[in-house]
């Protein structure tokens, strides 16, 4: 319900998310009236949303954060309401005219390949022709996959993140297999993402906020929920979170509002990061950083016993050159920490907690 969007956005300019960087109030499927107004426009359900969307994108306009919203490429949305498909000009027009400045455009419903590609691309074109800057958010890839490979150089022609892999749940199995995942496809994901055009590793289908992050809730240890924070900034994946920020604990808290991290993930560079090798249960991970820097994260994959050492020689990083002659290194995650000067040709013993990461920045 709008209450239940006015309320998160009043915790998000209160309580530091949005100086941390949370700028979007995300609402997901099953906003809508089951059918169009008399002139073909969506409508807002008059029940949760009877102040109407216009009203919504105002007050979270007033705390200086900003507005996202849901459609679909298709006849149908996934949960069965309408969809944009023969409205995509209208659609486009009508969350302009709302304010909205995000909008989550999914694909189901859409009938043949070809369909969802074109409607991918007409929704690109009529968001720019309204003038008004709105992020365009698409599942493009994921709906392709089964089928074939995607073309990544046009989808990033249209869209501002694309997701790739399917749902993200409060669980370590889930976000074990988005990692395993884009280890696996890194060679064709990671050299298209950079400014304007991200990776985006997963969505959920039921959430408060489009989801990445399920750090808050009940299913991650506090070692998983490092490691995704960890993991999602090497990978450059825009962070939103699904979560209920009114009755988060103050761990989460930190983590999520870790500045360290998101500079991390925000770096204006705008690589993505990668695996760089894989010992048995121990995964080493790189990602370019601006100022000739390094972020690194060694995630313990096993799943019992207790924390285990793993020692890497520094010759690694970055083909030999990010600590040649001599690095700083700083540990950003479980906790701070000034690891001190180290030579080219030193190595660095680390311990790991079983499903946790640590991360530097060399």
């Amino acid at each position: 319900s709008e209450r239940l969007f006015m309320e998160m956005a009043d915790v998000m300019a209160a309580e530091g998310w949005r100086d941390a960087g949370y700028e979007f109030v995300c609402i997901d499927d099953c906003w809508m009236a089951p059918a169009r107004d008399e002139c073909g426009r969506l409508q807002a359900d008059p029940k949760r949303f009877p102040s109407g969307i216009r009203k919504l994108a105002d007050y979270v306009h007033s705390k200086g954060l900003k507005l996202g919203i849901y459609s679909d490429v298709g006849n149908k949305t996934c949960a069965g309401f309408p969809g944009s498909y023969n409205h995509y000009d209208l659609d486009a027009q009508t969350f302009a005219s709302w304010g909205v400045d995000l909008l989550k455009f999914d694909g189901c419903n859409s009938g043949t390949l070809e369909l969802l590609a074109e409607g991918y691309r007409r929704m690109s074109l009529a968001l720019n022709k309204t003038g008004r800057s709105i992020v365009y958010s698409c599942e493009w890839p994921f709906y392709l996959r089964p089928v074939q490979q995607p073309n990544y150089t046009e989808i990033k022609q249209y869209c501002n993140h694309w997701r790739n892999f399917f749902d993200v749940y409060d669980s370590w199995s889930s976000i074990k297999s988005i990692l395993d995942w884009t280890a696996l496809h890194q060679d064709s994901i990671v050299k298209i993402a950079g400014p304007g055009g991200w990776n985006d590793p997963d969505m959920a289908s039921i959430f408060v906020f489009l989801s990445q992050l399920v750090i808050g809730n009940f299913g991650l240890s506090w070692d998983q929920a490092v490691t995704q924070m960890a993991m999602w900034a090497i990978m450059a994946a825009p962070l939103f979170m699904s979560n209920d920020l009114r009755h988060i604990s103050p761990e989460a808290k930190w983590l999520l509002q870790n500045k360290e991290v998101i500079a991390i993930n925000q770096d204006l560079l705008g690589k993505q990061g990668y695996q760089i090798t894989k010992d048995k249960n121990f995964e080493l991970w790189e990602r370019p950083l601006s100022g000739q820097a390094y972020a690194v994260a060694v995630l313990n994959q096993q799943e019992i016993g207790g924390p285990q050492n793993f020692t890497f020689s520094l010759t690694f990083l970055g083909n030999g050159l990010a600590c040649n002659p001599a690095c700083s290194i700083q540990q950003v995650l479980p906790a701070s920490r000034d690891w001190g000067v180290y030579s080219w040709v030193s190595s660095l013993s680390l311990e790991v907690n079983p499903t946790g990461t640590v991360l530097l920045k060399v």
